[in-house]
């Protein structure tokens, strides 16, 4: 069976951490394939939602990016597909129905971890997927995995590099007038 590392993300705006991590998931894994799932619409951010126009320019600009990086990372509009409310384990179910011979491995930040209580159905997805789990900044990822290896198929924390840029930081940077292009792909 093949594995796919599929990350997670409304990447907005999409940025030299987020590439950082495609490069580390495809350069040094054993994962036979990876795709970024660029959501449309995160339930747990403020309302979720932003305007679907601005989604799908964020989904051709990423795909421009692995493009031209040249980095084997298929870009995945799935998330745009399906109906809302977008929930990680109904996308899972959804590709692992459309590909039964794909073992697909969800790809989160620790902080995502830290907050998984949070996820619908979030028991389900930690029982039925392998997880990979990379480290962010101000969160014991360890302490978090070994809470919730009981409950899971496999958790696996990733010793990838620390990637301590954020979208968050870049959004309020920008909104703060600073010039954050050093940080955009």
């Amino acid at each position: 069976m093949k594995t796919c590392g599929l990350y997670f993300g409304s990447f907005n705006p999409f940025h030299i951490g987020h590439l950082a991590i495609a490069n580390y998931l495809v350069s040094f894994t054993s994962l036979d394939s990876v795709r970024l799932v660029v959501s449309p619409h995160n339930p747990l951010k403020n309302n979720g939602r932003s305007p679907e126009d601005a989604a799908r320019e964020r989904l051709w600009h990423i795909r421009l990016v692995m493009e031209t990086k040249k980095l084997p990372v298929l870009v995945s509009d799935v998330e745009f597909q399906l109906p809302e409310p977008l929930y990680t384990v109904n996308t899972l179910r959804h590709l692992q129905a459309r590909e039964p011979d794909t073992c697909f491995i969800p790809v989160i930040g620790a902080d995502n971890l830290a907050l998984i209580e949070e996820w619908h159905d979030w028991k389900t997805m930690l029982k039925e997927y392998v997880i990979y789990v990379y480290p962010r900044e101000g969160v014991e990822a360890s302490a978090f995995v070994s809470k919730y290896a009981s409950l899971a198929r496999e958790i696996i924390l990733l010793p990838a590099p620390l990637i301590t840029v954020s979208s968050t930081f870049i959004r309020e940077g920008l909104a703060q007038g600073k010039n954050m292009n050093g940080f955009l792909v």
